[in-house]
């Protein structure tokens, strides 16, 4: 039992430092918060991670993953609501809202996706002696991506009408209790198939392996919630001190930090060959984003003290329509359920350029060419477009009849 726990234990006891100051209330130099509250973050995210792997033992189907999802992302969602429900009584933390959540999406796909499709592919190749040019996935994934492509059109609202109004957040967050019911509907039945630290757990004794995970459940969120409010604290002040845009360094060091357990555990399942699980999360944690994330926006705001819609500056609209035309030409080239190599690396090669032109004249243009390439991409792949936007609608298919899960395709 101490064997198993002991991965958990350690990185409990590198969020011990953080927890005694904000128990202290002592409030170190804003670059020494950054590293101590940011590393009890990292921690605690992934003690989270593990947990609701192992969780997967006792809850199964689409649900579990769905679950996963929710909860690998659940540290970046505490940072961001923080951001949001502050800005309610001081406007100047609306920009870190809208900072904290572009920044996570964007990272997810750009990165995240990229990433675990490239590897995917290396790790088939190598295996198969032949050259593997796309990652196929299991029709059971087509409903989560009409989840995500419904919730992505919906938020081009956003940066249309320059806010996040509260009818807006209720609604996508409806969407959302919807998108759960139909995963617990699912008819998924594989075995998880879990590894490390989550295996080792998963693989105790009922009554044992769901006190531990309810026990790290508990003690990884309190931790989360200790450390949350001043990292991000400690973000907004380093940026002061330091001479960094803190509008830059909320969107990228604290998703980094919050999201990291996720991109290892799809990393992983990617390098074991499991790229279809390895998309499948990266995906469900899309939705997430885009529904429960951004529907919480606005309740947070108004908890705080603000009004019903969480207004945006000129950056932050920009922002969103950037990361909005991301999506979308990840969801046109997903349409088919088959995801190449050349659009894996156009995804990362535009993720990347986007640091060499934070003008928004250069935002623009990137927003100009995500559009273009999606459109195209649409185009390509249009006799699936509408059976993607109707699947969350329809009767999931009994597995007899999906497709084969995982396959890998050469060229």
């Amino acid at each position: 039992m101490v064997r198993a726990l002991r991965p958990v234990l350690l990185s409990l006891v590198a969020a011990i430092p953080a927890v005694a100051l904000r128990l202290t209330g002592t409030h170190p130099p804003a670059l020494a918060s950054i590293l101590l509250f940011g590393a009890a973050v990292v921690a605690a995210s992934f003690v989270l991670a593990w947990a609701a792997e192992a969780a997967e033992v006792d809850i199964s189907g689409g649900l579990a993953i769905a679950l996963l999802a929710v909860i690998a992302v659940l540290p970046e969602y505490a940072v961001d609501l923080y951001f949001a429900h502050t800005a309610g009584s001081n406007p100047e933390y609306v920009q870190y809202a809208a900072a904290n959540m572009t920044g996570s999406n964007r990272l997810l796909l750009g990165l995240g996706w990229s990433s675990v499709v490239l590897i995917s592919l290396y790790v088939a190749s190598r295996r198969s002696r032949r050259t593997v040019r796309a990652l196929v996935l299991d029709s059971g994934y087509r409903r989560e991506l009409g989840f995500l492509a419904i919730a992505a059109v919906v938020a081009f609202v956003i940066p249309v009408t320059g806010e996040i109004h509260l009818v807006l957040g209720i609604l996508l967050l409806a969407f959302f209790a919807y998108y759960l019911y139909r995963a617990a509907a699912s008819e998924h039945t594989d075995e998880p198939d879990l590894i490390g630290p989550a295996a080792t757990i998963g693989g105790l004794p009922t009554v044992q392996r769901r006190i531990t995970v309810i026990g790290m459940f508990l003690v990884s969120a309190g931790v989360i919630l200790a450390a949350a409010e001043p990292f991000a604290d400690s973000l907004v002040e380093g940026g002061h001190a330091l001479g960094i845009d803190q509008f830059l360094l909320v969107q990228w060091l604290a998703p980094l930090a919050s999201e990291s357990p996720e991109f290892i555990v799809a990393l992983l399942f990617a390098w074991r060959g499991k790229g279809g699980a390895a998309l499948g999360l990266l995906i469900s944690a899309k939705v997430n984003q885009w529904t429960l994330l951004i529907g919480s926006l606005p309740v947070a705001y108004l908890l705080g003290g603000g009004r019903p819609a969480l207004d945006l500056d000129a950056r932050q609209v920009e922002e969103f329509l950037l990361t909005a035309t991301q999506t979308l030409l990840g969801l046109a080239v997903l349409l088919s359920l088959r995801f190449p190599r050349w659009a894996a690396w156009t995804l990362l090669g535009l993720f990347a350029i986007q640091f060499a032109v934070p003008g928004q004249t250069g935002r623009y243009v990137l927003c100009g060419i995500y559009l273009v390439l999606a459109v195209v991409a649409m185009v390509r792949n249009r006799e699936h477009l509408l059976p993607t936007i109707t699947s969350p609608f329809r009767r999931t298919p009994k597995p007899a009849d999906a497709e084969r899960a995982d396959e890998l395709v050469g060229v």
